[in-house]
């Protein structure tokens, strides 16, 4: 199956922004854009071969362009939550810009979820198409040191696995902590919420977390709490338990630590019973941050005119744990000149 490229939209200083469609044999297709190289669609079949998108997202670039908006993008140069918008190297701080009370969240207000990407190569093959992308980070861009340069390869496989390996190289050391944002409902309807998808996560701990949602630097055990999805259970099942960090944030958000050695690992697995879709989740990452979509604004209106609600989808963001740049003990090193970043995420599906 051939690539389609085609204009998505254009932005304010009329930089033309292009999406492109993958799609192997059995019809599994996504369509991903240049405009925080995120993902818009994400079509795999149900248990009686319909083709059904499984990701939220917008009809127009204009949609995407809203602030603090990072539904389907990829999250950097450090994804999710630093302390206080600032971390050291060698003793020099660098300050970032907070837009979340004093910490930074998602490197915003000027992350790679809004520049503009380039395409350095694709890959038309029946069995598996593949495009990559690439971006420069310059020196100082959010506050961070170093030129990066950045490339994120999309790929169809012949098993419906939708696979995204990230790359990176520096010239100064530099935090770096990559995630896709993608904003899931197996079910292929948004209009229906997840909380009666069930969800296996391979995780016995969490990183305890402040009221911010700053890491303390401890690991709380989820044996016998609502946190705990050794067992598969459905979303809905303890959502509203008696639990502070469920009850401040309307639902889970919460960074689970994945058991396994380093390499790649099952993480996750999320099924819908009325589709038949599951989707297991695979990293090398340590961290697989779980957030069950628990608010949206209130205009927040998707594909078709469809309205966005709380709970009617899942994230399931492999990476660092939160504030890993400021926390030694952490599974985590700073990108240095010379070596090479990388790390792989699949999201496998297939129908029971």
């Amino acid at each position: 199956m051939s690539i389609e490229k085609s204009v998505f939209g254009k932005l304010s200083d009329d930089t033309s922004v292009d999406s492109y469609i993958l799609k192997n044999k059995s019809g599994m297709t996504a369509e991903v854009m240049t405009y925080g190289c995120r993902i818009i669609k994400l079509l795999t079949p149900d248990r009686n071969g319909r083709l059904g998108d499984v990701v939220l997202g917008f009809d127009t670039l204009e949609q995407y362009v809203k602030p603090s908006n990072v539904m389907g993008a990829v999250i950097g140069r450090v994804a999710n939550r630093i302390q206080g918008a600032k971390f050291e190297i060698n003793g020099h701080s660098y300050p970032l810009t907070p837009n979340e009370g004093a910490n930074t969240l998602h490197s915003a207000p000027c992350g790679f979820q809004d520049r503009v990407w380039k395409v350095k190569c694709s890959d038309n093959s029946d069995d598996a198409p593949s495009i990559t992308f690439a971006y420069l980070s310059n020196d100082g861009e959010c506050g961070f040191p170093g030129n990066l340069n950045v490339t994120v390869t999309y790929t169809i496989s012949t098993d419906n696995a939708f696979i995204i390996q990230y790359g990176a190289k520096t010239d100064k050391e530099t935090p770096v902590s990559l995630t896709n944002h993608a904003y899931f409902n197996i079910s292929g309807d948004v209009k229906k919420d997840v909380l009666s998808n069930t969800l296996q996560i391979n995780a016995d701990y969490i990183t305890a977390v402040r009221d911010d949602l700053i890491p303390t630097g401890e690991l709380t055990p989820v044996a016998g709490t609502a946190h705990d999805f050794n067992k598969a259970k459905t979303i809905g099942q303890d959502i509203k338990a008696n639990d502070r960090l469920l009850k401040s944030c309307g639902g889970y958000d919460h960074n689970y630590v994945i058991k396994g050695a380093e390499g790649m690992k099952k993480a996750g697995e999320l099924y819908d019973q009325a589709s038949g879709r599951v989707m297991m989740v695979f990293t090398d990452l340590p961290g697989m941050q779980v957030y069950t979509s628990n608010d949206f604004s209130a205009d927040a209106t998707g594909k078709g005119g469809v309205k966005h609600l709380a709970h009617h989808a899942v994230c399931l963001e492999t990476q660092f744990f939160p504030d890993s740049v400021n926390h030694p003990e952490f599974p985590y090193a700073n990108l240095k000149p010379g070596d090479t970043f990388k790390s792989t995420t699949i999201y496998k599906f297939s129908v029971k």
